[in-house]
């Protein structure tokens, strides 16, 4: 499948960041992996496929349950970076909107905050509907929105403040389109699949200090990333401080400088007749 702008822009953006992602984000987006893995029955035997599995786990996470596991990256970097660190898993290159495998072939498909990162998310969908069997699962999570994933709105406040939002991104969906359950229920259901059930699922960053958010989002992924490095260096220098003093108002009862953030995620499901 051709690449457009939005897709080169971030698959560009994953082979850059494999590295910093698993070291910012791994501790984080894991939270949500039992619940995701529970709403799709995953349990020995099963046939599961992790889509956008990036350093692989939620893949590893399913083969823990016994499931027969395989997982696909766009991002060679992340494939390879999912290999190292599990071995004797499958991890395979592969776009979610042109899926390497036949039809019918796999029980559950799982997303694991991939959904907000492809330019078409309805054929990614789509492509999870054709290589499960009938009565499989999909099922995918996404961020809260910035008011419950505190995060988000800390560092989105501090670039409105101090900086500018109308950086020049290539045009892709938008970020948080999928923290609406509406909207969530609504794309399952055009693209084939029945019974959608969403919910939130409680995740909190634990931080070793106020600066880690900042540094997280700055190195850790794309988007906001970019919209980090846009900015100029003055601008950079006020966005970092309200980032910290912001975040700092989380500093964890134990004190030692640890700051606990608020940042839960939406996770939909549904079955294919």
């Amino acid at each position: 499948m051709m690449e457009d702008e939005f897709s080169a822009f971030e698959h560009r953006g994953w082979e850059r960041v494999a590295k910093p992602y698993h070291a910012y984000f791994g501790a984080l987006t894991s939270q949500s992996h039992a619940a995701l893995l529970d709403a799709l029955n995953v349990r020995r035997g099963v046939r599961f496929l992790d889509v956008a599995s990036g350093p692989g786990y939620l893949a590893a996470a399913a083969a823990q349950r016994s499931a027969d596991v395989v997982g696909v990256d766009f991002a060679d970097s992340m494939v390879d970076q999912a290999r190292r660190i599990y071995p004797s898993l499958t991890f395979r290159i592969g776009s979610a909107e042109d899926l390497p495998f036949t039809d019918d072939g796999f029980d559950a498909v799982g997303i694991s905050f991939g959904m907000l990162h492809f330019s078409h998310p309805e054929k990614a969908l789509e492509e999870a509907f054709r290589v499960l069997q009938p009565g499989g699962k999909v099922g995918f999570t996404v961020w809260a929105a910035p008011e419950k994933a505190v995060g988000f709105s800390i560092v989105l406040k501090a670039i409105e403040a101090h900086g500018r939002m109308d950086v020049q991104l290539p045009p892709g969906p938008p970020f948080f389109r999928f923290s609406d359950w509406a909207e969530c229920e609504r794309v399952l259901q055009a693209a084939g699949f029945c019974e959608p059930r969403v919910q939130e699922i409680a995740q909190t960053l634990h931080a070793p200090s106020p600066d880690a958010l900042f540094d997280m989002l700055m190195r850790g992924g794309v988007r906001v990333s970019a919209i980090l490095n846009a900015q100029t260096p003055e601008a950079l220098a006020a966005i970092a401080k309200a980032v910290h003093d912001g975040a700092a108002r989380y500093g964890s009862d134990e004190g030692g400088g640890e700051v606990c953030i608020p940042m839960p995620c939406v996770l939909a499901s549904a079955t294919k007749p």
